[in-house]
């Protein structure tokens, strides 16, 4: 047990009063790895509430615990957010390096007198936490859990430690973060991870099918469209993008998270390396960049978008028009042309 785990430990070993949020827009790793961590947290005896900046996509909603998850963005529940920061002795941001991830509570939790402590595999962390449980080959920060629990509970058994909901939770998080156990970030120790959650008793392709076959038709119906109507191919440029407005996304009624994983889609067409999705929502442009292979779109997002991520996904904003944010990324690519030409 490293020092850091022996300190957290120590900490724990008394009941305490915990905040646990992840970033804006979370997904299921963000969420899932939240309840997981939440659930042994409350097993454990202490007061837990978990907050997440912004509302999230409605195929979520069936993960263990989402009844009891807070929104600060909720103009009814943004006063309850603040008075358990305010009394909370520890938050755990989860899934995120940095606190502008957590959009406008990112302000309220660095103000915060409780002690921080970091769940993360994302690069290039901002040191704002006592604690930080952080790891960039971790496939996902669910598994950076499961990991920690077990490290807190030496000589427990799996089986004795993580109950069949906890396991849902966690197992939806590495599932999501590893493309369904196909992108590189795939390691033996993901495989050995998902191997003891199973022995909760999970049922595998209930939690596929909850996540990835549970969408209202206008959903289909929606990428249908984008699909159809706004895939750009560049081949000169081996890039794929799409550009979704406010008045499309109005015209489809499509909420939050209804737009998760659309940006893959450029990476499935032939000789593709790198794949954009611009959404203009809320007065910013939301960027999500994909890519295969040596490409890093980590680079092109924290260089040029005020983004960051991995090296094959990664996410950025811009405030100018959605016009503007495109014609700046196309006037980007020339010089990421020899990059993108020579990936395998």
């Amino acid at each position: 047990m490293n020092q850091t785990v022996e300190e957290l430990a120590a900490f724990l070993s008394l009941p305490h009063k915990i905040v646990i949020t992840m970033h804006r827009d979370p997904d299921a790793d963000a969420l899932g790895s939240s309840l997981g961590w939440g659930r042994y947290l409350s097993k454990k005896g202490h007061e837990v509430t978990i907050i997440s900046p912004t509302d999230y996509s409605a195929n979520l909603r069936w993960l263990p615990g989402m009844e009891d998850v807070l929104i600060y963005e909720n103009g009814t529940q943004q006063a309850i957010c603040k008075k358990k920061i305010d009394q909370a002795e520890l938050i755990c941001c989860l899934d995120f390096s940095v606190l502008s991830r957590l959009k406008d509570l990112g302000k309220v939790v660095q103000d915060a007198g409780a002690i921080k402590m970091m769940i993360d595999h994302h690069l290039e962390p901002e040191h704002f936490a006592k604690w930080m449980i952080w790891d960039t080959q971790a496939a996902a920060t669910a598994q950076l859990v499961f990991a920690l629990i077990k490290e807190l509970e030496p000589g427990v058994l799996v089986k004795d430690l993580i109950d069949e909901k906890q396991a849902q939770c966690l197992y939806a998080g590495i599932m999501t973060d590893t493309g369904s156990f196909r992108h590189p970030n795939v390691t033996p120790d993901v495989h050995l991870a998902v191997a003891d959650l199973m022995l909760a008793g999970l049922d595998t392709s209930r939690i596929h099918r909850l996540i990835y076959d549970n969408a209202p038709l206008s959903r289909l119906q929606f990428l249908g469209y984008v699909l159809s109507q706004k895939l750009i191919v560049l081949p000169e440029f081996r890039t794929a993008y799409m550009v979704l407005t406010e008045a499309e996304l109005a015209r489809f009624n499509s909420s939050t998270g209804e737009t998760e994983g659309i940006v893959n889609y450029g990476l499935q067409v032939e000789n593709v390396v790198m794949s954009a999705l611009f959404i203009e929502r809320k007065g910013e442009v939301k960027i999500s960049f994909r890519s295969v292979g040596t490409f890093s779109v980590r680079d092109l997002a924290s260089g040029h978008f005020s983004g960051g991520g991995h090296k094959n996904a990664s996410g950025g904003r811009s405030e100018l028009s959605i016009t503007d944010t495109v014609n700046k990324f196309l006037s980007i690519l020339p010089e990421q042309k020899e990059a993108l030409l020579s990936v395998d």
